[in-house]
């Protein structure tokens, strides 16, 4: 792993928070991911799985993590399986876990190889009553391929068809959402290694440049701190930033247009996610610094409505409001546009067409209830934007908070916004 040890005592916490959730004499059980195939005999380096990391610390292939907080031997409450290596397995593909070193990593005592997971499980299953297997329930998640879980699910309801089954996301989706004070630490290191590297594409960026030398940069600073790119980053010049996800990263950057950029770290799996919006050549245009502060204001004031028991879809409603009346200000909607509009067509949707923000945390979109009242504990991203197609510009702005009792904590408050101090750190 590159990034510093964690404590173990973050996984620990994990795993008797999941128990309390638990019902009597019930297992829940995890896998990792699986590798994923590119072409011939390629494949892609291992995603790990998230909520097996948030309960062990664990990111290796092959690993199986099985929870019975009610077995009748104390030491077979938590057992975490592992890939035992040979001579072969370092030659071609380098170190793997030892039990004692995954003692470390989780706080699990009882470590065992993958070898001995059919007879212990079998063993398990039938003295216990209710089994939690795992699957993606993310509310966007779109994926057709058959993962390691799902397979695991099927093999389960064949073999042992009588048992009570439950879905363990409805779980740790409630329990995820709401951050330790060690998860909103390591968020903090991945926001900082964000601020370094949009630092340094900041003063690197200039008419001429292509969006790759830009991703470059990012790639450089990103790496030497230990870190990765949370997401795809999307480094979209002149009218290439009124697409979404844009990612193709390749056009050459022009004087006299803005330079959208969301691009965060990742650091010990832990997601930042920012995004700014540069002028290429260094200065705002009138008009640039119109639209710019327009969506600042409407951060700003987001980020001031951002409060626990605040429901999502209200935050939402607000977002739009704002956006609404930017846009007249900006004479890009009329009053007579909005008299228009219906409760299916709205007029300001042509301007901003997406949410205003989601949770964050291990995965960039990360899970929870978002239907239920925001919660201190809670770290959202806060995105609004006005894209402006017909005029080659979009301006989106992106920070990341953390919910509090009394109010939001910035996590990315070090990282200039205001379009002055944007300005000044390209003129370096």
């Amino acid at each position: 792993m590159r990034h510093a040890a964690i404590d173990p005592q973050l996984f620990i916490d994990n795993r008797q928070r999941l128990k309390r959730l638990q019902l009597p004499n019930s297992i829940a059980i995890l896998n990792a991911n699986d590798i994923l195939p590119t072409n011939a005999d390629g494949s892609l380096r291992i995603v790990p799985n998230s909520d097996l990391f948030y309960l062990s610390g664990v990111e290796q292939e092959e690993s199986t993590l099985l929870l019975f907080p009610d077995a009748d031997d104390p030491s077979l409450r938590e057992i975490l399986f592992l890939r035992e290596t040979s001579d072969l397995i370092a030659v071609w593909e380098g170190h793997k876990l030892t039990k004692d070193e995954a003692r470390q990593i989780s706080g699990i005592q009882n470590i065992q190889w993958t070898s001995a997971l059919p007879q212990m499980m079998h063993r398990l299953v039938c003295e216990a009553e209710h089994v939690y297997l795992n699957t993606n329930e993310h509310k966007r998640s779109g994926s057709n391929v058959q993962t390691r879980e799902m397979r695991f699910v099927e093999e389960m309801r064949r073999q042992y068809p009588l048992h009570q089954y439950h879905r363990l996301a409805r779980l740790l989706h409630r329990l995820r959402v709401v951050k330790s004070h060690w998860e909103i630490d390591l968020l903090q290191q991945a926001c900082d290694i964000t601020e370094a590297g949009f630092r340094r594409v900041a003063k690197f960026t200039r008419p001429g440049v292509n969006e790759c030398d830009i991703e470059a940069e990012f790639i450089h600073e990103f790496t030497r701190r230990h870190a990765a790119f949370a997401y795809n980053p999307i480094i979209a010049s002149g009218r290439n930033a009124c697409v979404l996800h844009y990612i193709q990263n390749d056009q050459t950057c022009r004087a006299g247009d803005l330079l959208l950029l969301d691009v965060a770290a990742s650091y010990a799996n832990y997601n930042a996610d920012l995004t700014r919006t540069i002028p290429v050549n260094g200065r705002f245009t009138p008009r640039q610094r119109r639209v710019y502060d327009a969506v600042l204001r409407v951060l700003r004031g987001l980020m001031a409505e951002l409060s626990p028991a605040r429901r999502h879809k209200d935050w939402q409603k607000a977002a739009e409001e704002m956006i609404e009346k930017e846009l007249v200000d900006l004479r890009l909607l009329s009053l007579r546009d909005l008299r228009k509009q219906g409760p299916e067509r709205s007029a300001m949707k042509r301007y901003f067409m997406h949410g205003v923000g989601h949770p964050l945390g291990l995965d960039v979109h990360d899970i929870g209830f978002t239907t239920e009242p925001f919660a201190p504990g809670w770290v959202m991203t806060i995105e609004p934007a006005i894209y402006i197609p017909e005029e080659r510009m979009a301006v989106r702005l992106e920070n990341d908070v953390l919910i509090t009792e009394t109010g939001v904590v910035d996590l990315m408050a070090k990282i200039p916004i205001e379009a002055d101090a944007i300005e000044e750190l390209m003129s370096r």
